[in-house]
């Protein structure tokens, strides 16, 4: 139920709403946990927020490169946030996955992060890092058939998160300075696990 690199290629606004209620799966020595994603951001090409606006440097390689692979930096020197590459490759464009509702591996989520609280294990970029263990070793790998991967909905058949399918609100992107007014941001209208309304 992997999602084809050809769900990648596309306008990133549109890969961006379509990631809502897909599965962000990590395995590694642990074991496996994935949660559905529930809130995310679209970065574009001339987008003064951005890290590709300024043209391509070492830290923001993966962003240029093949749509479906993952954008992992640092932010603050302590949590990493993961985006999904979009487009055609050189663009510079990718989504930011702001927040995940939980699925499988919650006890491992919990012990990762430190808490018990359903709502609080990835509801924000860094919280949900922390809890699935997506480190920068990650950053440039395919989402295709690496240890880092994006299912479809119906990969749990008898499950969905919470509001999905349904209304997905727009709104802007939070926590920048430029660009602060583009509506960019795209949420599950009434999942309780966003990082905030």
């Amino acid at each position: 139920m992997n999602l084809p690199p050809s769900f990648y290629e596309r306008d990133t606004v549109t890969v961006a709403k379509d990631l809502l209620g897909c599965l962000l799966v990590r395995q590694d020595e642990a074991g496996t946990t994935m949660g559905w994603i529930v809130e995310v951001e679209a970065y574009l090409r001339d987008d003064p927020a951005a890290h590709s606006y300024r043209g391509e440097t070492p830290r923001n390689q993966a962003m240029f490169g093949p749509a479906g692979h993952a954008y992992v930096y640092r932010i603050y020197g302590l949590h990493t946030c993961f985006n999904v590459v979009t487009g055609p490759e050189g663009t510079g464009e990718a989504v930011l996955v702001r927040a995940l509702e939980p699925a499988v591996g919650i006890e491992l989520m919990q012990a990762r992060r430190g808490t018990d609280d359903p709502f609080a294990l990835a509801s924000g970029p860094g919280k949900l890092t922390q809890a699935l263990n997506i480190t920068m070793d990650l950053d440039g790998t395919s989402l295709s058939d690496g240890p880092l991967q994006v299912w479809a909905p119906e990969s749990l058949p008898d499950r969905r998160p919470e509001g999905w399918p349904g209304e997905i609100v727009q709104t802007t992107r939070i926590g920048i300075t430029k660009a602060a007014d583009l509506p960019l941001r795209f949420y599950l209208n009434g999942n309780r696990y966003i990082s905030r309304r």
